[in-house]
Formats: structure tokens, sequence, C-alpha cells
């Protein structure tokens, strides 16, 4: 018997019958079917497929709420995605369900997030034909783009739970319990990010939600975290008066910190950034890296230079703009 197969049996033993294990049949479907591993299951190796692939590793230069941060202890879209990782495995403990698949999805969940945040989604979405949608980008990056075009050849369960982490049901309840950490993980290092940057005073925060929640980081994601569990595994869910508290906390970030002018000052100048780059490379396709060239012979230009835009760092995205776009002084 190999590893794999005692570590398959051990889950058959051990998770809730509403979890995926790693011999679910419909879950661990590939697209193009491979030999089984002998030491990791099917989504061990999602996981580290994820984790070793290029795309994951621009997370670290692609922004979460503030536009590059100056200061080592602002969030970045990589730091935000190991967050909801340990969230979303802590509840998945919780309730006995796959820990190595939910796992998988919360590293992949942004991995086609476009540079400059929701701010350079938005501008994409409006400017591209066929729209821009970081999650549904995400599934793009694992299927199409990453490895040069081979995709990471991922499970539907991982691939699923990917798809509908911000507002769409799993078809798993792993998958389910990626989307609660998700919204768990930034609003509240949103909130401690905003506090660091001025924008916020923790007296700041609503009283009936730090009633109900907490009155500090620590205390809000414990609290959140154990309602999720303890609501059971039929919905995955806060109690109710638990949900109306994130509800109205969600919604006082988005009034207060998600729109603040302070917060987005620099937002238009990322938004010309973003339109001007797209106009170049459709005007001057044949500059595209080769791989994206071969995406616009596949379907056409929008598409290679939506997919090429939206897999840039900020910093690159900066530098490119640059480099194009700014005259250099003679030396």
């Amino acid at each position: 018997m190999t590893v794999r197969e005692q570590i398959e049996i051990t889950e058959v033993g051990i998770l809730s019958k509403y979890a995926c294990t790693s011999i679910d049949e419909a879950g661990t479907q590939r697209d193009v079917p491979e030999d089984k591993c002998p030491y990791r299951t099917e989504f061990q190796r999602d996981r580290d497929r994820i984790l070793h692939c290029n795309s994951f590793r621009r997370l670290k230069r692609k922004t979460q709420v503030f536009l590059s941060p100056v200061g080592d202890h602002y969030r970045t879209r990589l730091t935000h995605t190991l967050e909801v990782a340990q969230i979303a495995r802590t509840i998945a403990r919780g309730m006995r369900m796959n820990e190595d698949l939910t796992e998988a999805i919360a590293l992949g969940h942004d991995l086609g997030h476009s540079p400059f945040g929701h701010c350079g989604e938005k501008t994409l979405n409006e400017i591209c034909p066929y729209g821009f949608k970081h999650y549904m980008q995400s599934v793009r990056v694992v299927e199409k783009l990453e490895k040069k075009g081979k995709g990471l050849n991922l499970t539907h369960a991982v691939r699923n739970g990917i798809e509908c982490h911000t507002n769409l049901v799993a078809d798993t309840k792993e998958g389910n319990i990626v989307r609660l950490a998700d919204t768990i993980a930034y609003i509240n290092h949103d909130i401690e990010d905003s506090i660091r940057a001025g924008i916020l005073k923790p007296n700041d925060l609503p009283m009936d939600c730090v009633k109900v929640l907490g009155n500090t980081k620590t205390k809000r994601i414990t609290t959140l975290i154990a309602s999720v569990i303890e609501h059971g595994p039929y919905e995955i869910d806060f109690a109710p008066e638990i949900r109306k508290a994130h509800d109205a906390l969600k919604s006082f970030m988005f009034a207060k910190v998600y729109t603040n002018p302070a917060a987005k000052q620099e937002e238009q100048k990322a938004e010309l950034l973003v339109k001007k780059l797209y106009s170049y490379f459709i005007e001057n396709s044949r500059l595209l890296p080769d791989e994206y060239r071969v995406i616009m012979k596949e379907t056409d230009a929008d598409r290679a230079v939506c997919d090429y835009i939206s897999g840039m760092s900020d910093e690159y995205a900066v530098d490119l703009y640059t480099e194009l776009f700014v005259p250099k002084f003679w030396k």
C-alpha cells in the first residue's frame, strides 16, 4: 500500500460525510488524466502546483488595498492569500472537512488578480470586450496561462472552488469555506492596514459590530471562525447574528476605506496606466511576449493583451509604462 493510499483511507475514516475526499471521482477529475502519485493525494498535488507556479510568486508585488505601500507591514495580495489559507484550514479542521482541498483553493483563489487591485480589475473589465473578473481569470491562469499555455491541469474541485470564491456557491463544502475565509481575512486585515495608514482609528469601528465580533482583529477573526464551525456543515455560513454584524462591518469598510479618497488617491493614475498599456499592445501586438502571441493567434489581440496585463505585478506594469512612455535623459 502506498503512502497516498494510506492517506486516502485515513481521510475516509476521519473526515465528515460532507467532506470531499481524495477518492471522490467527480472532485478529483482532471481534464488530462494522470498517473497517481505514490506519496501525495490529488489535492496535495494541486496545492503544490499552485505554490510553485509563477503566478503565485507574482502575488507578492500585487496590491491588496493600498497601491504599492511604503512599509513592510502592509498586506500584499500574497500575504492576503496566506492569511486566507490559514483561516480556511482552521475552519476545515474544525468541521472535519478536507484541509488539503481547502488549502489548494485558498492558495489559488487570487492567482488571476490584476495589478493595482480592484482598480485594475475594474479598468480591464471596462476596456476588454471579454470583460474581466479576477476569479474567472484565476481559473484561466490555472487552466491555460501557466506553464506557457499548458496550464496546471488541476482537479475539478479546486478549479470550481477558485471560480466560486467571490459570490457563488461552490460544489464542495471546502470551496464555500474559502469564500467565507476570504471575506474574514480581508475585512479584518484591511482594518489593521487602514489604522496603520491613518485612514481609520480603532474607535471609528461601529460599536454594534464591535460588541458582537470583538474589539481586536484576533477576537473578530476568532468569533467569525467559531461561528462558521458551530453553524454546522449543512450550510457553510455564519450564525444569523454574526452574519448581520459581519455584513455591517463590511459595509462600513466599503464606505470608509474602499472608496476613501485618501486611500484611493493614486487610482486614477493606475487606471490611466492600464488603459495606456492596453491600447499600446493592441496597436503593437507583435511586441507581445511569445506565449501571448500564441494566444492572439488562437483568439485575438484583446484576449492576449488582457491576459498579459492582468498577469503583471504593480512594479512590472509601472516599469514597463516608464520604459514605453517616459522620455529618457541623454547620458
